[in-house]
């Protein structure tokens, strides 16, 4: 949990590298060139040939009409000025790697994200309240997925709810289904950000040997921050906090048998309480090339931990799942 909590801080805390668009009025423009560069500042003065422009980042300058491709209205919520070029605000920024953060997916900010095992769509039914589908390259299990956000007065301050529920699909005959609920509060601005979130899960995996309903707490811990004109870096974390549950193991021990006259290995069973905390931590990296597409990487791992109780004994377990995946706006 230290780990969790030392990675998201830097992340959080770390020095920003951000220059902020100081004298902003609404004469301000956003001049997109020909060849995809954005300027910002003011147009002082147009003759239908050349503009003379007032950079925000250089100064005055004569730009050819010719160059350039369209000219429009600067609005904060667009995006923001980074060591020279301009930043494009996304509806990526709500979401970290598996976790999202507090803050509202726009309307009009719909969203698809392609991940190596499947897809996940997410359509934003207002400006507080977003529904979504994930599952799989072959259906299933499939996902349906709801969040609902909760803006106050300071607008780096957020509180949001959120929802998944699950079935197995076609697999296991729609039999196994599940579900996980929380809340959270996100801290910062879409540059940079942290969320802790709160929730309760529940898993039914119908099998033959159980049909009994697992539960667990969740934890999560997730930030991220740019770091540059198109990268940023980021933490996300899941700490499923399993309950106690009896566990029976079987051993077998060479021994005589009376009955049958020789030696012959014989079962013997014992039952223990035991309780399994299972941990997925993923550290990883966002490019954004554009206000409509982005790539990210997670070098992602799982932790499982099984205490049992009655012998106070623990045993870990661990290995990497390295995850990448891509955002589309659509």
């Amino acid at each position: 949990m230290k780990f969790i909590l030392s990675t998201a801080l830097l992340l959080f805390f770390s020095a920003n590298v951000f220059s902020q668009i100081e004298g902003v009025t609404d004469s301000t423009k956003i001049l997109t060139m020909q060849n995809g560069e954005i300027r910002i500042g003011e147009i002082i003065s147009d003759d239908g040939r050349e503009i003379l422009f007032l950079s925000k980042d250089i100064g005055k300058i004569f730009i050819l009409k010719q160059d350039v491709k369209s000219i429009r209205p600067y609005k904060p919520e667009v995006g923001e000025l980074v060591d020279g070029d301009f930043f494009v605000n996304s509806p990526f920024n709500t979401r970290y790697y598996f976790t999202t953060n507090a803050r509202p997916l726009k309307k009009g900010e719909d969203y698809a994200m392609v991940h190596l095992y499947g897809p996940e769509v997410h359509f934003s039914v207002s400006d507080r309240l977003s529904i979504g589908v994930m599952t799989t390259w072959i259906a299933s299990p499939f996902i349906l997925a709801g969040k609902y956000s909760i803006p106050t007065k300071n607008p780096k301050v957020n509180f949001g709810i959120g929802t998944l529920l699950g079935t197995s699909g076609y697999l296991n005959n729609s039999r196994s289904f599940g579900g996980l609920h929380w809340g959270m509060a996100t801290f910062g601005d879409e540059k940079q950000n942290m969320t802790i979130s709160l929730g309760y899960s529940y898993i039914n995996l119908a099998n033959s040997s159980s049909s009994k309903l697992n539960t667990a707490p969740v934890f999560s811990i997730a930030g991220i921050k740019k770091i540059g004109k198109k990268a940023s870096l980021f933490f996300d974390s899941m700490v499923f906090f399993g309950g106690e549950r009896t566990k029976k193991t079987t051993s077998y021990d060479y021994i005589y048998n009376p009955i049958t006259n020789g030696y012959e290995y014989m079962p013997t069973t014992t039952s223990s309480v035991v309780r399994n905390t299972l941990g997925f931590f993923m550290p990883g990296m966002r490019f954004q090339s554009g206000p409509k597409s982005a790539f990210q990487f997670a070098l992602a791992g799982v932790i499982f931990t099984e205490k049992n109780t009655t012998t106070n004994k623990r045993t870990t377990r661990s290995f990497p799942i390295p995850q990448c995946s891509w955002f589309f706006k659509f």
